[in-house]
């Protein structure tokens, strides 16, 4: 089962998805297309956050290992699962 996710990824980036990550746990991973040389130029890829299967509800990480609290994809970003922390002023201005 292939998860529908509400962003389409950003331009040079794909998402992939990595099943059984945990028991009833996608990972879902973003993968940059850019080669650095820092890693030797390896692929580069970051944690995007985690899909419960069982109660179809997604995550945002605490790292690329631990699942964090659930989240609206609504209040996702196309980059990262994780959400903003912005003060009252903050919030306001944004979106």
């Amino acid at each position: 089962m292939t998860i529908e996710l509400f962003h389409k990824a950003p331009d040079g980036y794909h998402y992939e998805q990595e099943k059984n990550f945990k028991r009833n746990v996608t990972a879902i991973w973003l993968h940059h297309h850019q080669r650095y040389d820092y890693n030797l130029g390896k692929p580069v890829k970051t944690i995007w956050g985690f899909y419960n299967t069982k109660t179809k509800q997604f995550h945002a990480p605490v790292n690329s290992s631990t699942v964090g609290s659930v989240v609206r994809i609504e209040d996702t970003r196309p980059y990262t699962a994780m959400p903003l922390k912005l003060s009252p002023l903050e919030s306001f201005f944004h979106d």
